[in-house]
């Protein structure tokens, strides 16, 4: 099956399971139970054919629980992190799952079981918590215990139905066409909370090729706002052909994303000693300090929102912010996170980051960042995208790209903003391969192309007040049409005689009438 069936099954199905359960079930909420549902079947598939390691005479969800020893259960868990009895698999739940009476109640169990099996293990961190936001006792789902049945059952049913051969090899990012796809159906219930925060898969995939480009290998890669973990696993997939040493890090405030992030990790076959993925406050609880620096960091952190800032003194001595010597305003953070991405880039490495357009140009604190910024030759390039790319708002974003190993003292601007350079879709905006390339290619090029591109001089932008929206630099392309006025006033002259000879025809018959 095709990419493009399959995603067009996976979007059906969804669409067949909320018509399944609506008017119970939020419509954002609703997506907890089907990226749950998506993860349990996922990690019972892969559990399945890890033990049965490529026997095709083993069907281990066919086998009693009775035969699990100790030491197969203990090697298991050393290896994929978890453990999961033949009975509690996704296949069997899902075949009776209509007629089971305790299903609400069983699934919690076997959830609770699957989390427990890691205490005490290397692995206890990385489960801990995954099922938290799949409640299946939840009033959400219906009042009476059947009710809840009916609807779990529905979602389980509609993601057994899901034919994609072996679930893990299939053609499309399944957790993130179903996540977008729940987004652009939902956007505006989802707000901040999803479609603003969440990264396209297109965007995700130019930012990604970005902060990993040239590079054949790279220690271990970051994200400060790592959301449901798209960008890292973007870079994943676009560099798998070369090595990322230690893996992939990233910190996230909000609880329930930071698991879909965990469980995303899990469905994309990246084991448990391969992620670390924290919750917190990166702004004020940063973790991986000892972890630091990474050769690649990618970040979509929220727009303009309010933090701490100067109300705590010590963070002007953060060695993060310390540097510039101002902190980002107390309502917008957007800097706050730029130099913190800063303070964790190696010295070979680099950044991508989404940024909000105003970053660039406002004056006070932002402005003295922005000459720290440039005065240190830390800024590569500043992208301009196009309009409504991002689920939940219609704003033109910017890419801003940190190095701290360039060979000259210029900062490259892109507008790419323009009708080459993305895709009308019904809802939003889009990038398609050929656009990513377009964009890579002056990236990587580096060089002045009218309307489009253009390097300056650091010195010229500390004379422009440091300055750094790229419409400062690439001149927009005059799309009026150029008028002769010389024509113009012939025109013009004609008409008159004209309407002077219509008038002179029109007096002739007003006389003629009266007459």
């Amino acid at each position: 099956m095709t990419s493009a069936a399959q995603r067009a099954e996976l979007q059906s199905k969804i669409w067949k399971i909320a018509n399944d359960v609506r008017g119970s079930v939020d419509g954002w909420d609703f997506k907890q139970y089907v990226l749950g549902t998506l993860f349990y079947r996922f990690i019972s598939e892969n559990f399945s054919n890890y033990i049965e390691g490529g026997d095709h005479s083993v069907n281990y969800a066919e086998l009693s629980d009775d035969i699990i020893t100790k030491e197969i259960k203990e090697d298991a868990i050393k290896t994929k992190g978890y453990f999961i009895y033949p009975s509690q698999l996704f296949t069997n739940i899902a075949k009776n799952a209509n007629t089971n009476e305790s299903l609400n109640t069983d699934l919690a169990a076997i959830f609770s079981a699957i989390e427990s099996s890691a205490n005490g293990y290397p692995s206890e961190l990385d489960i801990k918590g995954l099922f938290a936001d799949f409640d299946t006792t939840s009033n959400r789902l219906g009042n009476t215990v059947k009710d809840k049945n009916s609807r779990l059952a529905a979602v389980i049913k509609g993601v057994a139905e899901l034919n994609f051969g072996d679930f893990e090899n299939s053609n499309i990012d399944l957790f993130g066409d179903a996540y977008e796809y729940l987004i652009s159906n939902y956007a505006a219930n989802a707000g901040k909370s999803g479609g603003e925060f969440f990264t396209p898969q297109s965007v995700s995939k130019l930012i990604a090729k970005i902060a990993i480009h040239k590079q054949t290998t790279i220690n271990k890669i970051y994200d400060p706002a790592a959301g449901s973990g798209s960008l890292l696993l973007q870079a994943k997939k676009q560099f798998d052909a070369h090595i990322i040493e230690d893996g992939f890090f990233g910190q996230e405030i909000n609880h329930t994303t930071y698991n879909l992030a965990r469980m995303n990790m899990f469905l994309h076959n990246v084991n448990y000693d391969k992620f670390n993925i924290a919750l917190g406050n990166t702004l004020i609880d940063p973790q991986f300090r000892d972890e630091k620096p990474f050769d690649a960091i990618v970040s979509n952190p929220p727009y303009s929102i309010n933090w701490i800032g100067s109300d705590d003194p010590t963070l002007i001595n953060d060695d993060r912010f310390a540097p510039a010597g101002v902190l980002a305003p107390k309502s917008k953070a957007d800097f706050a996170f730029v130099l913190h991405a800063l303070s964790y880039l190696s010295g070979k490495g680099r950044a991508a980051i989404v940024c909000f357009p105003g970053i660039f140009y406002r004056g006070g604190a932002e402005k003295k960042i922005r000459k720290y910024l440039i005065d240190n030759n830390f800024v590569e390039t500043v992208i301009s995208l196009a309009p409504n790319l991002f689920y939940g708002t219609s704003i033109a974003v910017n890419i801003l790209v940190l190095s701290k190993h360039k060979s000259d003292t210029k900062t490259q601007f892109i507008d790419a903003s323009g009708e080459d350079f993305f895709k009308k879709e019904t809802n939003n905006n889009v990038l398609t391969e050929e656009h990513i390339e377009k964009i890579m290619e002056l990236f990587d090029r580096k060089e002045d192309i009218d309307y489009i591109s253009k390097s300056v001089d650091n010195d010229e932008i500390a004379k422009g007040e440091y300055n750094l929206s790229v419409s400062s630099y690439v001149e927009a392309k005059n799309t009026r049409e150029v008028i002769d006025i010389n024509v113009l006033n012939a025109q013009i002259k004609e008409t008159v005689k004209n309407i002077d000879t219509l008038r002179t025809e029109i007096d002739k018959i007003i006389a003629e009438i009266e007459v």
